[in-house]
């Protein structure tokens, strides 16, 4: 139990209960938004990663994740679309470097990879965004160590695989792949040599003690996950939680704070749902930790703010981020 608010140090540490963290989650929010700055001033500039998102194969992931419009449970009016090819992917990639982007991330509706020709292109695709110079993010689903291994060889910078939620609300939300799937996937990148990229969404009707258990999970690993992640529901018509409220921007805002204490040096991503968030609660994210973003006009199959509306944002808060996002309106209307 912390004894004080004096107690939450900063300290890099892998062994958080969940009753410290609770009461960190909890905490007076002026207080908490205080800490969470101190701790992040302390090791991190503040500067913001950007990443691009590009949904390479949409739509017909057999998951039955019930927040998912990719998914075959799913009756969303989603489009869906066969993996593009090699080419189509790392021209959006160029683009993406010319915008700005420092990282890019691509997405696979995939329940996991099987390998043949969808997975070498994928292999290729990892190769030609490192050619570009920049980072290169995967999402695609569980894998094998033989997988990652290759993927690893390839040059990938990050995997994401989300943990969703706590393990105690995960059934409510996933029946077809475990908590222990998940946590497995998460290991073998990490033996791979991968830097990990895990995290959550909330907004699931998860409870307070829900969140508390998920961010558990996350600051336990040892390393911590290179990126975490927060994400609020984006409900879309046609899923399992199409009725689901919207969250307060000062959950996320809490989120964010907690995450930055528990995880003093990961890069704390603010991701879905930031479009639902005012300026204000932009800024005030930043403020207690987060330090990348998702960019761009939209995240797999839901929308985002617009990169000219980020742009403008971070330079009225006053944080770095790569210069040639300065220049990006400038660049885009010369291709």
């Amino acid at each position: 139990m912390i004894k004080s608010y004096s107690d939450i140090s900063g300290e890099i540490r892998f062994d958080w209960q969940r009753e410290e963290i609770s009461e960190i989650l909890n905490m007076p929010l002026i207080d908490l938004m205080w800490k969470s700055q101190i701790i992040h001033r302390k090791f991190n500039a503040y500067r913001v990663q950007l990443a691009s998102l590009y949904s390479v194969k949409t739509g017909g992931c057999q998951e039955d994740c019930s927040y998912c419009s990719q998914s075959i449970y799913s009756s969303s009016e989603i489009k869906s679309h066969p993996q593009y090819e090699v080419k189509e992917v790392l021209e959006r990639a160029q683009i993406a470097k010319k915008e700005g982007a420092e990282r890019f991330c691509m997405g696979w509706a995939w329940r996991e990879i099987r390998d043949g020709k969808s997975f070498n292109s994928m292999l290729e695709m990892v190769k030609g965004v490192r050619k570009l110079g920049m980072e290169a993010c995967v999402t695609a689903g569980m894998l094998t160590e033989e997988q990652a291994s290759r993927l690893a060889e390839a040059g990938l910078t990050a995997y994401n695989h989300n943990l969703d939620t706590s393990p105690e609300h995960y059934k409510n939300i996933i029946t077809t792949r475990t908590y222990q799937d998940r946590l497995d996937t998460i290991k073998r990148v990490r033996d791979a040599g991968i830097n990990v990229c895990c995290g959550g969404i909330i907004g699931l009707g998860e409870t307070n003690g829900d969140r508390a258990s998920l961010l558990e999970v996350l600051s336990n690993m040892n390393p911590h996950p290179e990126s975490v992640p927060i994400n609020s529901l984006v409900a879309i018509e046609g899923t399992g939680l199409e009725d689901n409220q919207e969250i307060d921007s000062i959950e996320m805002i809490r989120m964010i704070a907690t995450a930055r204490i528990l995880m003093p040096k990961s890069k704390i991503r603010l991701s879905a749902g930031r479009e639902k968030l005012s300026k204000e609660a932009q800024i005030l994210c930043f403020q207690c930790g987060a330090n990348s973003i998702f960019y761009g006009d939209e995240l797999l199959t839901t929308s985002n703010p617009s990169f000219q509306s980020d742009r403008k944002l971070l330079k009225e808060v006053g944080v770095s981020f790569n210069k040639d996002f300065e220049n990006c309106i400038k660049t885009l209307s010369s291709l």
